[in-house]
């Protein structure tokens, strides 16, 4: 793809979490998708939701890919950090549905077996936090639990691990690294829920009207190398990309994670709609759990769909036919 030249090197500022919702990043920076977009990522981990939105709300980055619940709490000044003022953040495209497994220590068998615990969440009251609770809610012992605010996933499969903590809410492939490690997947979360939005892309809103352009290149190369992940003639690079920007991941547990992630109809959102059936289950969690009411009506407050939409309709097609149709998100 040629580049006007007043284009080349616009630099975004990128965080997330540790995990393989980066994994699109990582590839399309090592691709040259971004690049050829006239982007310069710069890509950086934030060890919890309460440091991203700061820096988010500071300016200091541009862009976070994060759960929508953060996007949601902020934006209601609901957040545990204490942002000087209402953030105008909002999510403008989905990366997957959170990838949710409750995983726990290996002598607990169930979720009744979880009475007495602690279990690690990122903030109490943000991220995936309302997700676990309504799991061990469903199972009768919701107050008999405690909860503890860990930071990330990878902090949180520490603890984990270690004993620190009995119980915690992983995301693919973290929860295979934990089955791998001899710990035990008791339930995912989809089963319980149903349709439920986790990671977008989100920003602020003063941000994308300053730079339109540069939020749907970032999109579209984002597109892109999901398209080449995809691609099976590209797994065994795709997965040697993963291994080498999460080195504790053995090769097995890489070929599991791309299997579950780009290989069926689960795993990433190829289109990168946002699942609004899956964000009314997101308000309604945070509803119960948080006395806020919210309905899918107050979901305009917190989504933006136009860059997406602008991105994709003037992106080239490439790679195989995406798989996860937008239909629900209409």
């Amino acid at each position: 793809m040629d580049v006007a030249p007043a284009r080349i090197g616009r630099r975004l500022r990128v965080v997330a979490f540790a995990g393989a919702s980066n994994w699109p990043l990582w590839a399309g920076v090592e691709q040259g998708l971004f690049r050829e977009r006239g982007l310069s990522l710069e890509l950086g981990i934030v060890p919890n939701s309460r440091l991203m939105a700061r820096k988010l709300h500071d300016g200091e980055i541009d862009i976070a890919l994060t759960a929508i619940d953060n996007v949601v709490a902020y934006v209601a000044r609901q957040g545990e950090e204490d942002l000087p003022h209402a953030a105008d953040f909002f999510a403008f495209m989905g990366v997957d549905d959170g990838l949710l497994s409750l995983t726990v220590r290996p002598d607990i068998d169930d979720i009744a077996g979880l009475r007495g615990a602690t279990l690690s969440v990122d903030a109490l009251t943000t991220g995936f936090a309302f997700v676990l609770r309504e799991l061990v809610g469903c199972a009768g012992i919701g107050a008999e639990v405690n909860f503890v605010s860990v930071g990330n996933g990878a902090e949180r499969l520490r603890g984990l691990v270690e004993g620190a903590q009995q119980g915690t809410l992983l995301n693919t492939p973290l929860d295979l690294i934990a089955e791998e490690a001899g710990m035990k997947r008791l339930v995912r979360a989809s089963t319980q829920l149903g349709a439920y939005q986790g990671i977008v892309g989100a920003a602020r809103r003063s941000f994308a009207k300053r730079n339109g352009e540069a939020m749907r290149d970032f999109i579209a190369g984002f597109h892109a190398s999901l398209a080449w992940l995809a691609e099976e003639a590209n797994a065994p690079a795709a997965i040697a990309c993963l291994r080498a920007h999460m080195p504790g991941i053995s090769a097995a547990v890489a070929a599991k994670a791309y299997c579950q992630l780009l290989g069926g109809p689960s795993g990433f959102t190829r289109d990168l709609a946002i699942n609004r059936v899956g964000v009314a289950t997101v308000l309604a969690l945070r509803s119960r759990h948080r006395g806020l009411a919210l309905s899918l009506a107050d979901a305009d407050l917190y989504i933006d769909d136009s860059f997406r939409a602008a991105a994709l309709a003037s992106a080239p097609r490439r790679g195989r036919t995406e798989q996860r149709s937008s239909a629900l998100s209409k």
